[in-house]
């Protein structure tokens, strides 16, 4: 059996976006796919540990390799969430009424109380990413701040909206203290319709 290898995503669209300019998303991607190859490159190798009967926690190199492949598998997931949820001439919010604005309103209460408490955690001091989950028990949305791609994500909770909240999103853009200039940049650039379609 071969290892099966990942391929990197086909982001063409997410270009001529409002405050994000193309230079920022053609850094970005070739960011993402640094994880995309690094991920591969685990794979075969932890697999081909695995085949020689070398596989063991015990041994400090297999486990540190199994650990680190979290972090670039969780690289490539989080990089597509965010590049799929971002559009050139995007609505302002989702529409009035559709399954997203009843989710957000049913969890928040209103739209503005969800964007505040959303922008909140993604203006925290700190590297990491903003994300709206949904609870796959109750459906209720809930906005997150995790730290590493694999640390801090609620088991089994379903990502609606993610932001990239590390420097390397916004940096060529803005400075290292503006983040909240490309957050509210990011939020011109939502596409509300690909958010909506990962809602259960």
């Amino acid at each position: 059996m071969s290892v099966k290898l990942y391929k990197p995503q086909d982001f063409s669209k997410v270009r001529g976006l409002a405050g994000i300019s193309n230079d920022q998303i053609e850094e970005h991607l070739k960011l993402y796919e640094g994880y995309v190859k690094r991920t591969n490159a685990l794979t075969e190798k932890l697999e081909g540990l695995a085949k020689e009967g070398k596989a063991s926690g015990a041994d400090p190199v297999y486990a540190e390799l199994t650990r680190r492949l979290g972090f670039e598998y969780g690289g490539i997931v989080n990089h597509e969430y965010y590049f799929g949820n971002l559009t050139a001439g995007a609505q302002a919010e989702p529409p009035a009424g559709s399954k997203l604005a009843k989710a957000i309103e049913g969890s928040f209460g209103s739209l503005s109380t969800y964007l505040a408490d959303f922008k909140a955690i993604a203006t925290m001091p700190g590297i990491g990413w903003a994300m709206t989950f949904q609870d796959p028990g109750t459906g209720w949305l809930s906005n997150q701040f995790v730290t590493l791609h694999e640390n801090g994500v609620p088991p089994g909770f379903r990502p609606i909206l993610v932001l990239d909240g590390w420097e390397h999103a916004f940096m060529r853009d803005y400075k290292a203290f503006e983040r909240g200039k490309y957050v509210e940049a990011f939020f011109k650039n939502v596409d509300w319709a690909a958010v909506e379609a990962r809602l259960k």
